[in-house]
């Protein structure tokens, strides 16, 4: 081992400058995170709304929430839907296909009516009919549609007496909303026919206004409306724009957030300048919504671009979407416990800086609330005491500093990640000074071409290739150090003498691996990969190469069946004994073992995972989480930590088959490691703190687990002789 370091010594030195440049990254990424620590929680009028249906008025409840100092309100403008569903005003919309179905439906229609509409070129079946049954519905849906939507998309006839307003929209197939496709049964249960419905059109979902008992009654309780509008595609226009302004200052609305709806940000018809100059002009910061799977954004037209043009005036805003409301006693928990885990980990790992919060339901009846308001007050008591903990204080909302990692510092890293690509080709084959030259500087020239043919990829490819080379590197190191030892100590040596060494191996093996997370992040952490508008991909594949490379070490270090002609390199002999292999039932087995564990292991990777964790490993993860600084990793502190000890200690045993068992797992350990900065939302402070855990954790059961090996191989050792 040390001939080889020797001989790759200026490239580890050229390597180490690279990683200096990283660590640079990381020290200014860690002074942004230090600033960026102020939460704020954002109700959800609606909910608010359907919950006072069951006990006491909204006001009421506005008013308790104001008393545990939450003092934002989020109020959708009313469209359509919202009118029908959950106003009192007498409002009536449908898309015209399943109005046709009515035989006499232009009976029913004023004359005046019928005619405007024809004047237009007619009813067809994608268009929306609307009907409002007293004045104050008819003022309010004539006022929204004539502010916002375009003369020839309309027509807005009122009768003479004010009281009952018809209007026509202008509907297209694509404004249309269809069912799933299905199927009528015969009485023998064959399928007699498909079936595709209109049930609806984007048109009803489009924002008309604010009803003004809404507005008075959040703002007599002094507190503040952040706005919720809904802009479509084709319906979304400088004029739609403007109205929606008109509504804010009508209001005296003046909104820290926008939380942008529907499908794009107000006036994209027409381009973003129209938003961009209201947030900038205005102060405001923009709310980018988490997914539903607790991944990316939801990334609405033009939100991206508005971004960028503001510097970055944004914050990531974490929804309580209703399978979250759901989780009341949960994992039989006696209350909100688990809502209460999954917020601290929203504020805590995921840069989420406003909390859009909704009420709780209770678990097993899923449209009934939690209305005792005590629930909520603790809830939000414990978040508070458990973010103040980790340095976070409630209040208006922190926003990220723009950081942007410089461009030459990137190609810095990509040419450290190149040359460790060459130590892995130097681990493998017998490479002499010329060769180990003239591939190196082809592997540094490599990085130059690709940021100059395609900077933005170049970048994903330097977080990639760092994340599999250090991986590969951290293997490199702890099997290694188990051959070295192999031969230094002798298949007899001291079980504290292997301990040691494991311990050893065990620790550079992770710093290798840290280091390459730092190298992995550093390309990456500029905000808007911190705030995921942009997203590094190919975390899985990042994982599944390390393994694969290990097991072309394994036969490069150790053989395939017979033992090393020439130590630690790769050679055409051990090619030609596998192929040449004699495949047997047990070899076919371990295959199958180890295939399963491996996919099983992809499968629990990530939030987006096949595989549902278990409740007793949930409670498990939420204690670790309310007593450490962060939650260690399952896998490396249960698993794959304590399989580099054992590998070191069956690779002085000779127990070949377990070494490269362990050596397997042993290098999930390493590819974990580095995967847990590969979530550059995650403070990185958590990422050490999380590694830290795992390798004290690691490393006692990697002793225990030793000394429990050690006595099972004595055992066998006096009734059966040896093992080889």
């Amino acid at each position: 081992m040390k001939e080889k370091i020797i001989e790759s010594k200026v490239i580890i030195a050229l390597i180490l400058v690279t990683v200096i440049l990283a660590m640079t990254v990381i020290g200014a990424r860690i002074g942004i995170e230090k600033n960026n620590k102020t939460y704020d929680i954002v109700l959800d009028y609606a909910e608010i709304e359907k919950m006072a249906e069951q006990k006491y008025s909204v006001k009421e409840w506005l008013s308790e929430f104001k008393k545990i100092g939450i003092t934002k309100v989020g109020l959708q403008e009313e469209n359509i839907m919202t009118l029908m569903e959950d106003s009192d005003l007498p409002v009536t919309g449908e898309v015209m296909g399943n109005v046709m179905e009515n035989a006499k439906w232009r009976e029913e229609l004023p004359e005046t009516f019928l005619r405007m509409v024809e004047s237009k070129g007619g009813f067809d079946r994608f268009d929306v009919l609307v009907t409002a049954g007293n004045r104050t519905a008819t003022d309010f849906l004539y006022d929204g549609i004539t502010n916002r939507i375009d003369r020839d998309r309309y027509v807005a006839y009122v009768s003479d007496d004010g009281a009952t307003g018809y209007f026509w929209l202008d509907g297209t197939s694509d404004t249309t909303l269809y069912s799933e496709k299905y199927k009528y049964m015969n009485s023998t249960n064959g399928g007699f026919i498909e079936r595709i419905d209109i049930v609806g059109s984007k048109i009803m979902y489009i924002s008309l206004g604010l009803l003004e008992e809404k507005v008075d009654l959040i703002q007599d309780l002094g507190m503040e409306i952040v706005p919720r509008t809904l802009a479509y595609n084709g319906w979304n226009g400088e004029k739609y724009a403007n109205a929606v302004l008109d509504e804010y200052e009508k209001y005296d609305i003046d909104p820290e957030y926008i939380i942008v709806g529907g499908e794009a940000v107000i006036g994209y018809d027409d381009g973003i300048d129209f938003a961009k100059d209201y947030i900038i002009d205005n102060d405001v910061t923009i709310g980018l919504i988490e997914n539903t799977t607790q991944l990316q954004n939801i990334m609405q037209y033009g939100v991206s671009e508005v971004a960028v043009a503001s510097d970055f005036d944004t914050v990531r805003v974490f929804s309580v979407w209703n399978y979250i409301q759901y989780r009341y006693q949960y994992y039989g928990y006696e209350g909100s416990k688990e809502i209460e885990n999954t917020l601290f980990r929203a504020v805590t790992e995921r840069n989420v800086r406003v909390i859009y919060f909704k009420p709780f339901l209770e678990l097993k009846d899923l449209h009934t609330y939690v209305t005792d308001m005590e629930e909520y007050e603790l809830m939000f008591d414990n978040l508070e005491k458990r973010l103040e903990k980790h340095g976070f204080t409630f209040g208006s909302a922190s926003v990220m500093a723009n950081y942007s990692v410089n461009k030459f510092v990137q190609m810095g890293i990509a040419i450290g990640a190149a040359l460790g690509a060459v130590l892995i080709l130097r681990s493998l084959f017998p490479m002499g000074k010329m060769s180990t030259l003239i591939v190196s500087v082809l592997a540094v020239l490599t990085v130059p071409a690709a940021y100059f043919v395609m900077p933005n990829t170049a970048i994903l490819i330097t977080s990639f290739t760092s994340a599999v080379v250090f991986a590969c590197l951290a293997v490199i190191f702890f099997t290694e150090c188990s051959c070295s030892a192999a031969d230094s100590l002798g298949m007899n040596a001291s079980v504290f003498k292997i301990i040691l060494g494991g311990l050893i191996t065990l620790a550079g093996s992770v710093l290798i691996a840290l280091i390459g997370g730092m190298m992995t992040a550093a390309p990456i952490s500029s905000t808007s990969f911190m705030l995921e508008i942009d997203i590094f991909r190919g975390v899985k594949l990042s994982q599944l190469l390390p393994l694969a490379f290990f097991l072309v070490l394994f036969v490069a270090y150790y053989g395939f069946v017979d033992e090393k002609k020439r130590e630690h390199y790769l050679e055409w002999y051990d090619i030609r004994e596998l192929l040449n292999l004699e495949i047997r039932v047990w070899m076919i087995l371990c295959v199958g073992v180890i295939g399963l564990v491996g996919a099983y292991y992809i499968m629990r990777t990530g939030h987006d995972s096949s595989i549902e964790v278990s409740s007793v490993e949930m409670l498990f993860r939420n204690k670790l989480e309310e007593v450490l600084v962060a939650r260690p990793r399952t896998k490396e502190v249960l698993f794959a930590f304590p399989a580099v000890m054992v590998m070191f200690y069956c690779a002085v045993r000779r127990l070949k088959l377990f070494t490269l068992i362990f050596g397997l797992a042993g290098t999930i350990g390493m590819t974990s490691v580095i995967n847990t900065f590969m979530h550059i939302r995650t403070p990185l402070y958590l990422g050490f703190a999380r590694t830290g855990y795992s390798l004290l954790g690691g490393a006692f059961l990697g002793v225990v687990a030793v000394l429990i090996l050690e006595v099972l191989y004595q055992i066998y050792v006096r009734f059966f002789g040896r093992y080889v």
